[in-house]
């Protein structure tokens, strides 16, 4: 099963810069070896505001339990918190690995399909979505998507060549008028296991 995980760290005021730096790089090296054993998948910096020391993962695990010791083999867990969702398969994952060019993107995707809508016109608008899906992961642009707990959400990971590129690209989306997307930008993280791996 996959995880999305929000890494927060607060290192404590006072914290000397050495112990600071003894972590990040033994929290590099098991970032690695969590990588090599395919645990970690991603990782990525969402913005972030002054100060702000936060980070996003996709983890794999057999179970949250599993997850759990995951992440607390994780020198940094000592000083940060974690929140885990857990991602279901979506039918239109189409499985990308990540590009060199380009930003990524998250999106979080909450459908509401109006009341009253015909079923023939839900069903070919998920037909066309599906469709639209499909093309955009040959264009390298639609690389993974997960069903996200609770009804009718998804979160999508997506590359394009800037955040004008990325709203004409979910403006394509057959489903658009249904959909209500928070997108969020990502950089790319030195401990990525897909930046080191490229």
């Amino acid at each position: 099963m996959e995880y999305l995980v929000t890494m927060t760290t607060h290192v404590p005021d006072g914290t000397p810069d050495g112990a600071v730096d003894d972590v990040r790089a033994r929290e590099a090296a098991r970032s690695r070896e969590l990588a090599a054993a395919g645990h970690l998948l991603r990782l990525w910096r969402p913005p972030l505001r002054p100060g702000e020391w936060r980070s996003l993962g996709l983890f794999a695990a057999a179970d949250g339990g599993r997850l759990e010791e995951v992440l607390a083999s994780m020198p940094l867990r000592v000083w940060r918190t974690d929140e885990v969702t857990p991602l279901a398969p979506h039918p239109n994952d189409p499985a990308l690995a990540a590009g060199n060019t380009g930003t990524e993107f998250l999106t979080t995707f909450t459908i509401s399909v109006p009341e009253g809508t015909p079923a023939q016109v839900v069903d070919e608008t998920e037909a066309g979505e599906a469709q639209r899906a499909k093309e955009l992961a040959r264009q390298g642009r639609l690389l993974r998507l997960w069903r996200l707990p609770g009804p009718s959400r998804a979160l999508g990971l997506w590359n394009a060549e800037s955040p004008d590129e990325m709203r004409v690209i979910l403006k394509s989306l057959p489903m658009d008028p249904w959909m209500t997307v928070e997108t969020t930008p990502l950089s790319r993280h030195p401990s990525d296991p897909a930046m080191i791996i490229a």
